[in-house]
């Protein structure tokens, strides 16, 4: 028992209690910085547990996020009572409204809702002419002509000489090879 006495830190107090005496007995005009509050801290305690820096890291992020101190331009500040709560960025979140609540209305199911069969049906709305006389869109396509004639002649023939598309591959002849052993 006597040895885990010996081998105690002497008792430092807690990281917040630290963080707030730097910022203030530093009293820069534009706040302090995390270096600047850790070399106060190292040399009004002298002896710090191995993780010094990244407990002060985490400090410092949850003063911050709980209000107690202000980041502005890379130091902490002191959060002033009478200012109004910075706002981060993006876009608010919506209020939480205490009258819709789960209780109250029961969630919508998922998907389109099914016609109301009690429902009028809806007015048709008549057809309305261009004035020009020619239906819209796209016009169809011509039938081709058929005739007495090989398919590729006809093809030929209506488009004015050569058939679409790529030519027919040549067939070659098959000879016959005799293996001789």
């Amino acid at each position: 028992m006597a040895t885990a006495e010996v081998n105690k830190p002497p008792s430092l107090p807690p990281y917040p209690q630290m963080i707030l005496a730097a910022i203030e007995s530093l009293n820069e005009p534009n706040g302090s910085n995390k270096t600047s509050i850790s070399k106060y801290i190292e040399s009004k305690y002298g002896d710090l547990p191995a993780g010094h820096t990244t407990i002060l890291s985490h400090h410092l992020n949850r003063m911050k996020d709980t209000g107690e101190l202000v980041f502005w331009k890379n130091n902490y500040l002191k959060a002033d009572p009478n200012s109004p709560p910075r706002r981060g960025r993006g876009r608010p979140p919506k209020p939480k409204d205490p009258m819709t609540g789960s209780d109250l209305t029961p969630a919508r199911p998922r998907g389109r809702p099914p016609k109301d069969p009690n429902a009028p049906p809806k007015p048709v709305k008549p057809k309305v002419s261009s004035g020009s006389g020619k239906p819209r869109g796209r016009p169809r396509k011509m039938a081709r002509p058929t005739g007495g004639m090989s398919g590729t002649t006809t093809a030929a023939m209506a488009t004015g000489g050569r058939p679409r598309g790529r030519p027919p591959k040549e067939k070659t002849a098959m000879t016959e090879v005799s293996v001789e052993h």
